[in-house]
């Protein structure tokens, strides 16, 4: 009999809670942060890489892995984790944030998506019904509901009507999943920032049933404001008992504050992006690392980040960086993503011992400070 997913709450301070997620494939430390492996890859990261910065899941994607290489393909080769050679767990994404930010000439209707493909034109459909099969076939532990996820700033009208879509293709999304021990079905609530429509969608996704319930539809341009705003109430909505994610997010600041009102799990691509782009991320806060004052300086990026990338110089980062090397994003994204882990690991001791607090306090006023003096 195949273990089902169960999810153990730990310890709790204030909103922030700290857990375990327990699965098949291994147990995931809430709070998580789940790097993106957006084509079966963390870009510039070697899987057993992204297992030494302390990931204890990945997430895939639905949209481009449909198109390219195929979730028959990836099936017949055994499905995602031996294809991308991950053995611990793997969330993937529903594909309707991709088709409504990626592809072009979607058509929107009840029965679900019809859209071209950004890589060859070719046309595709997606439906709640489809988006499970598809999600099945990677082999994934953790699927996500089929939603839409309008663009904000939208009028109210746009915003209940999608999130009412949304709510019809949960219950399908549901019905598809079917019964599969040893994976997990995740709800996901829309609203936008009207809290009515936030607590409607709750409301529609537990009587539905779900594993676990993600908040969606923030992170799409609304600003860090608003969506603190809509969180001091949103989690507070969902069952205590269950995981919470909010997708997409985010930026070290946006995480922290995030957990700090209520959630348990997180994705963004910007610590791999941002590696290859030539941002670093430290505990004094964000280092561009092309700037010509890194030229001639010996120092470590943040000797406290322990990363391959604490063994080079800044003015060497710099130097392969300016070069186009490919060892500059590959340095930048491990130190990136072990940042990363390293926040959601004190955040879990510090809500285990009771003073996430005094850490979050701690967590500002070292960023604050700026990055260290030029030489």
């Amino acid at each position: 009999m195949t273990k089902r997913i169960s999810f153990s709450l730990n310890a709790t301070d204030g909103k922030a809670r700290t857990g375990v997620i327990s699965t098949p494939r291994g147990d995931i430390r809430t709070p998580a942060f789940m790097p993106v492996g957006t084509a079966a890859t963390v870009k510039a990261m070697m899987p057993e890489s992204v297992r030494a910065t302390g990931a204890d899941i990945l997430l895939g994607n639905t949209y481009h892995l449909m198109l390219r290489p195929t979730a028959e393909r990836i099936d017949r080769l055994g499905g995602l984790h031996k294809f991308m050679n991950w053995e611990r767990p793997i969330l993937t994404d529903s594909g309707g944030f991709q088709v409504m930010s990626l592809a072009g000439l979607r058509k929107l209707t009840e029965e679900g998506v019809t859209f071209k493909s950004h890589i060859d034109g070719s046309k595709h459909e997606l439906t709640p019904e489809r988006s499970m099969e598809i999600q099945r076939l990677l082999g994934s532990d953790i699927v996500m509901c089929f939603d839409e996820c309008p663009a904000l700033p939208a009028d109210r009208d746009r915003i209940v009507e999608s999130m009412r879509l949304s709510m019809r293709w949960a219950e399908r999304s549901k019905v598809a999943f079917g019964d599969r021990p040893g994976h997990a079905l995740f709800g996901i609530q829309q609203g936008g920032l009207e809290a009515d429509f936030r607590e409607e969608s709750a409301k529609a996704l537990q009587d539905i049933g779900f594993d676990g319930y993600a908040i969606g539809g923030l992170a799409v341009g609304e600003g860090q404001e608003a969506m603190f705003g809509v969180l001091d109430y949103a989690p507070d909505m969902l069952p205590v008992d269950k995981p919470r994610y909010l997708m997409g997010v985010g930026k070290p600041d946006d995480i922290v504050g995030a957990v700090k009102r209520g959630v348990d799990m997180m994705d963004c691509v910007l610590p791999s992006r941002s590696g290859r782009t030539g941002q670093v991320f430290t505990r004094r806060g964000v280092v561009n690392i092309k700037n010509a004052r890194h030229a001639d300086d010996p120092r470590p990026l943040d000797e406290t980040v322990d990363s391959p990338a604490r063994n080079y110089s800044r003015a060497y980062l710099h130097h392969v960086f300016r070069s186009n090397e490919m060892i500059a994003g590959m340095l930048l994204t491990w130190h990136n993503l072990r940042y990363f882990q390293d926040i959601m690991d004190e955040m879990r001791h510090a809500i285990a011992e009771g003073r996430f607090d005094a850490w979050e306090q701690e967590f500002h006023a070292m960023r604050a400070m700026g990055d260290i003096e030029p030489l």
